[in-house]
């Protein structure tokens, strides 16, 4: 047995990660459409006890160029919104994280901070938010508020780009900062429901949190009374030191792309040099390795399968994250490797959904737990609790006790 089971996490995103998913899912085209399609996904991820799931989103179209709409009529377009597909999966599981994912760049944090601790209460406490920078013309094209220059990703180093790119994650940053303020502005025990007093609420416990930034100035208190995790757990993916800065800041996870198992432990180190760099408190980072998965009995069918997909694209399929075709106990022994080498676990990104994700769950988690990596079951409690993450008390709370 190892000293440390791992975390496993699953990242949901339409037919499946490859672009040509839908031409050989066994799901119908049109389910990513329907409650029943997500119910049924969330349903098998608990049924392999998975820490939680994520769910993604974007504010404009898919496509296969960096920025704005392409011409391609063979791949899926179109998606439903993040958040309230995890309000409808809430009420139908027991105990994975859900965790959606907004954009900070055209989302006022109120928002967000409402709907996140909404989806905390009704799923008893494993809510989780993923925020995202909305670095493309094209989203910001649908609301018309502000500019925001072509990037060209093979210029990311000049000074007009890393500019952009630099206030687009301090803006990030002070929408998450917002957020976290506003779940805390609403002490435990501000709701005192005291019938013979006709008092419900006690207003000393509610806080103003007189946020004034660059980019927002939010008074608060929020709306919504305390969830029950007091803070929902925020995630972030990273590729480099910038977003590497911003997790260390501002999340509780953090999803990596490592290539191989020297690089896990070199992006490992770097990210605890960002915490100690950005003066982290509390608890460190979750770290956790993203891999695209295509799973079969064979490698060679693994294989086969993955030429397949890629010859219906019409080119072959490349992702920020490395791409595993294999069998689920080959997969298990590559999970070992790069969790030695620190990772704390893995968001996997099925291929082709459901087909992939059952390979997962059915074959996958039982080949971890054969190896002592992963737990036989949910062992109770909230998303927090799965994760090892303490719940934190309210800042307004502390600074009242001072």
């Amino acid at each position: 047995m190892t000293e440390k089971t791992l975390h496993l996490a699953v990242a949901l995103d339409g037919l499946g990660w490859h672009p040509a998913a839908w031409r050989l899912s066994h799901a119908d085209a049109t389910a990513p459409l329907t409650a029943r399609y997500w119910n049924a996904l969330a349903g098998e991820a608990e049924h392999g006890a998975l820490d939680l799931l994520t769910i993604e989103d974007s504010l404009d179209l898919q496509s296969s160029r960096p920025d704005g709409p392409d011409d391609r009529v063979d791949e899926v377009r179109g998606r439903l919104d993040a958040v309230q597909i995890a309000a409808r999966i809430a009420p139908l599981t027991r105990h994975i994280g859900l965790v959606p994912t907004t954009s900070t760049t055209h989302t006022e944090p109120f928002h967000v901070s409402t709907a996140v601790a909404t989806l905390d209460h009704v799923s008893g406490g494993r809510a989780g938010w993923r925020p995202r920078v909305s670095a493309r013309r094209a989203e910001a094209g649908h609301f018309g508020r502000r500019e925001i220059p072509a990037l060209d990703l093979a210029r990311l180093d000049e000074p007009e780009a890393v500019q952009t790119v630099g206030d687009l994650f301090a803006e990030a940053g002070d929408a998450v900062e917002v957020v976290r303020r506003l779940w805390d502005s609403w002490q435990d025990d501000a709701a005192i429901r005291d019938v013979p007093t006709g008092r419900f609420v006690d207003r000393e416990r509610l806080h103003y949190i007189d946020f004034d930034g660059r980019w927002f100035s939010v008074k608060g208190p929020s709306i919504v009374p305390r969830s029950p995790q007091g803070q929902p757990v925020v995630a972030a993916l990273a590729h480099s030191s910038l977003p590497y800065a911003f997790a260390a800041r501002h999340a509780d996870v953090v999803f990596v792309t490592p290539t191989d198992v020297g690089h896990a432990a070199a992006i490992v180190a770097e990210v605890r040099a960002a915490e100690e760099t950005n003066g982290r408190a509390g608890p460190p980072l979750r770290v956790l390795a993203d891999l695209v998965v295509l799973l079969d009995e064979t490698p060679t069918l693994a294989r086969d399968r993955r030429t397949r997909l890629d010859a219906l694209h019409g080119d072959e399929f490349t992702s920020d994250a490395a791409i595993f075709a294999g069998t689920p106990g080959q997969l298990a022994d590559l999970l070992a490797e790069w969790h030695r080498a620190g990772v704390d676990g893995f968001r996997l990104r099925p291929a082709v959904l459901p087909d992939d994700l059952t390979a997962t769950t059915r074959a996958l988690v039982p080949a971890l737990r054969d190896r002592g990596l992963f737990r036989a079951g949910y062992p109770g409690g909230m998303l927090r609790d799965l994760l090892g993450l303490p719940r934190p008390a309210s800042r307004y709370a502390v600074a009242a006790t001072a």
